[in-house]
């Protein structure tokens, strides 16, 4: 007689699959990372070198498009401009995600007065807005990167935990998980089987999201002249510095906006659908 053995069927830790509109987000934004990152390797052009005889230059073979108020060249600026805004970007979407699915994990698998203390962290965060807390912290560290990233990160990681603390609560009382638990298999096992397959698409679309989000709030900061000072190239300082100038070089202008309108329209197709 044939001895059955029970256990638990093998799932792999996988991504949720991308939608059409998805591939077509992850491909303009891999698009942008290219030109961000290869410019630099054919254009060696310095962003910050100032040249005051080629002020306002149209696009050449030199200057493929052209120069700046003060005779910047234009190609490297946004090229530089969009890799600072993507690191910002992953940067604060990597601190915010982790601790924020992390703590709801826990709130939500353990509940009581461990839920309670980590709402409550939560509701003290959001009862200061936002964008309040970004404009604290940099006036405390006016033009410091660190100032910027630490107050987009505080401001993320809030949406994470609730989403993945409320999903969680539900899982864990699951018949699924509650057999793997009765079979003896640990805590890692039971979330990357159970837990993370269900809290993937949320969390990839909060991710999105949040980094749409961090790049918008880095260049509002920029424009409003309270981010990061000249002569950083950014995407949001660009648009404030030739505003002044937008009738005598117009495709100087829109330089920075069309790269921020791709950068968060490329973020918000791969986000897909609002999470639920």
């Amino acid at each position: 007689m044939k001895q059955v053995t029970l256990s638990a069927p093998r799932r792999q830790l996988s991504l949720p699959a991308l939608s059409q509109r998805q591939w077509v987000g992850a491909l303009l934004l891999a698009l942008l990372l290219a030109f961000a990152w290869l410019v630099p390797l054919w254009h060696s052009a310095d962003p910050a070198r100032q040249q005051l005889v080629r002020i306002l230059e149209l696009p050449s073979l030199a200057t493929p498009l052209g120069t700046d108020h003060l005779g910047r060249d234009l190609l490297a600026r946004t090229a530089a401009a969009i890799r600072l805004s993507l690191g910002m970007a992953l940067l604060s979407v990597v601190t915010a995600a982790v601790p924020g699915l992390l703590f709801g994990v826990i709130a939500g698998w353990r509940g009581g007065w461990l839920d309670r203390i980590l709402g409550s962290v939560a509701d003290a965060c959001l009862a200061l807005p936002g964008l309040l807390l970004v404009l604290l912290l940099v006036a405390i560290a006016p033009g410091n990167f660190w100032a910027l990233y630490v107050g987009i990160s505080l401001v993320l990681w809030i949406e994470y935990f609730r989403v993945v603390r409320a999903r969680t609560r539900v899982l864990v009382t699951s018949p699924q998980l509650e057999a793997s638990r009765l079979l003896g298999f640990g805590p890692l096992y039971l979330f990357r089987r159970h837990l993370w397959p269900e809290l993937a698409p949320q969390v990839l679309t909060l991710a999105a999201f949040g980094a749409a989000s961090a790049i918008l709030a880095m260049a509002a900061l920029g424009f409003v002249s309270v981010g990061l000072r000249p002569p950083t190239a950014e995407l949001g300082l660009m648009m404030i510095e030739l505003l002044p100038y937008y009738h005598e070089a117009p495709w100087a202008m829109a330089q920075p906006i069309l790269a921020l309108f791709i950068l968060v329209f490329s973020l918000n197709l791969l986000a897909g659908k609002d999470p639920r």
